[in-house]
């Protein structure tokens, strides 16, 4: 992680380039608590940002990229439970009152930058605003609800109708319509056998929704995705909608 000097149809706009869209929408007031105490902060694939059991010592608003939420197994198996990117922060469990991770956080997909703040200093400025804790919340509420939708997918709904919500997720938070997705990006998402992932492929192809390269998969039709992956995805994004971009107070 480098320190750098602070200086398609019916795709949600997660944010403007290089901005944090949850920071985009708090009041001149409450941003100006944070910016002070803030670092920009480049992030590669591979970067871990928080560990399970270990301190959160550091919150992180992405501005690029994506951060997977990983379930840990074990002390080894991960299994992907939620993504965020320029949509929210890394960190939330400090709002909760829980100072370690509960989870890995692992930066995927395509390289990014992020503003970083202690967590003393974010919780301090939320002493200080009632407005600000209250939007800090907000988004924890959303993510929760991310959460919940995909243990429902993982446990009712078919191999593709799952790999066409999670291609959905990353597609809401990466720059373009091609995403960098290995099978170890699969077997995080998904948990099953690589003959499944590739039959869901197959299945996703002959609808012409996307193409899938080698390590990437190309979003060639982003209604059929949303029609294949029906119910399971919608009411997180709705949420955010409601709670971060337009809330009532």
């Amino acid at each position: 992680m480098t320190i750098i000097a602070n200086g398609a149809a019916g795709r949600p706009e997660i944010s403007a380039p290089g901005e944090n869209r949850l920071l985009a929408a708090l009041s001149p007031a409450d941003r100006a608590l944070l910016d002070p105490a803030m670092e920009r902060v480049s992030v590669v694939v591979g970067d871990t940002l928080l560990s399970v059991g270990e301190p959160i010592e550091h919150v992180y608003f992405l501005e690029g990229g994506i951060a997977a939420v990983l379930e840990v197994i074990d002390g080894e198996r991960q299994h992907a439970v939620g993504l965020l990117g320029a949509d929210g922060y890394v960190g939330w469990p400090i709002l909760l009152g829980d100072d370690r991770s509960p989870h890995d956080v692992v930066l995927r997909a395509e390289p990014g930058t992020a503003l970083r703040i202690s967590a003393a200093r974010l919780l301090a400025a939320t002493e200080q605003s009632d407005t600000l804790r209250a939007a800090m919340l907000r988004f924890i509420q959303v993510f929760l609800i991310q959460m919940g939708r995909t243990v429902v997918s993982a446990l009712s709904h078919p191999v593709e109708r799952r790999l066409a919500r999670w291609i959905l997720l990353y597609h809401d938070r990466v720059s373009g319509d091609e995403i960098s997705m290995t099978h170890e990006e699969f077997r995080l998402m998904l948990a099953v056998r690589r003959s499944s992932i590739t039959d869901a492929l197959h299945k996703l192809e002959e609808t012409r929704a996307i193409r899938s390269i080698r390590g990437r998969v190309i979003v060639r039709d982003r209604d059929k995705l949303l029609e294949m992956a029906a119910m399971t995805y919608g009411p997180p994004e709705e949420a955010y909608q409601r709670l971060v971009v337009t809330p009532t107070s």
